[in-house]
């Protein structure tokens, strides 16, 4: 676990002993979350507070146990990314009554846990912007898809996937008036580049007339490229539901990777931040939504010049 304070003299600024806040990930393995961590962090500690942060190393558990462990040390804001959506619920819950304010971020957690809001890009909204792209690229094209998921049972995920595919079926209605592709496999990569390099040679030995591959993170679509170079196949499209990982974005600008749905983890983070310090403080209003989304976008040549940043730490 890492621990910093830092006291930042600026108006509205609190002094680090009366400002503790935790951050706790349930991963740092993918180049997103550490990027989310490091922007909560930041943010944090602009506003004067001392920041324990910790890293669930992908197991339920240890996440579990990390939360408990911030709590005891006295933390009053905890942002959470929640390994898991149901397995969190009980932690989420114990913290808000020992008083912490609990705002969860980019992963879902059950409507159920008593936090103060949730904080994400629109996954379902991504998605579907991506597929709605991917419906004009490949129009009049038969479609054979391979999805790179990234684990079974997130919610995340899910919701991207299901985004993308309905706007491929609404894209395809549009544009020829009838919806057909085919999901001919789906892999699992662990939101990693190396898993998706994995599981996209495993579907590429069981699917070798993929012409689409759909990754639910930039990650895992990136390792897919890394695949398909592996095998000197030039003629796949190469996309992502989501993320906007620079890698990703430098590789739409070169013209060899198709779009992606924008999910920013520097402003996922920040903004989960200012919510929970005005949680803390006692300004955030009564009726703030339980679910705040960030605004959706397709990234694709067209516009990556907007969103591309060389020294951006994701």
């Amino acid at each position: 676990m890492l621990a910093v304070a830092c006291v930042v003299g600026t108006a509205g600024s609190a002094s680090a002993a009366d400002c503790k806040v935790g951050v706790a990930m349930y991963t740092l393995s993918a180049p997103y979350f550490a990027a989310q961590q490091a922007a909560a962090l930041d943010q944090a500690q602009k506003a004067g507070c001392e920041v324990s942060t910790s890293d669930g190393q992908n197991d339920m558990n240890k996440q579990i146990a990390d939360v408990e462990d911030m709590v005891a040390k006295g933390v009053k804001l905890l942002i959470l990314n929640p390994r898991d959506p149901e397995g969190l619920v009980a932690a989420a819950n114990a913290a808000s009554a020992a008083g912490v304010k609990v705002v969860v971020m980019d992963s879902s957690i059950n409507t159920s846990a008593n936090v103060v809001t949730q904080v994400r890009s629109s996954n379902d909204q991504n998605g579907y912007l991506v597929g709605q792209w991917l419906a004009k690229r490949m129009q009049g094209t038969p479609m054979k898809i391979a999805l790179l998921s990234g684990s079974q049972g997130n919610e995340v995920g899910r919701d991207r996937r299901l985004g993308v595919f309905k706007g491929v079926v609404e894209g395809q209605l549009t544009n020829e008036g009838k919806s057909t592709f085919e999901v001919v496999g789906q892999g699992w990569g662990s939101w990693e580049q190396e898993g998706g390099l994995k599981a996209m040679e495993d579907l590429l030995t069981a699917h070798p007339d993929v012409n689409v591959v759909i990754g639910e993170n930039d990650s895992m679509a990136l390792g897919a490229m890394k695949a398909l170079e592996g095998v000197g196949s030039t003629d796949v499209l190469v996309l992502a539901a989501a993320d906007g990982q620079k890698e990703a974005l430098a590789a739409i600008k070169e013209g060899k990777y198709g779009a992606t749905g924008l999910n920013d983890p520097d402003l996922v983070a920040r903004t989960a931040v200012d919510i929970g310090l005005k949680a803390m403080n006692g300004t955030l209003e009564a009726d703030f939504p339980k679910l705040k989304l960030t605004d959706p976008a397709v990234i694709t040549k067209e516009n990556v010049d907007k969103y591309y940043r060389a020294d951006a730490v994701f």
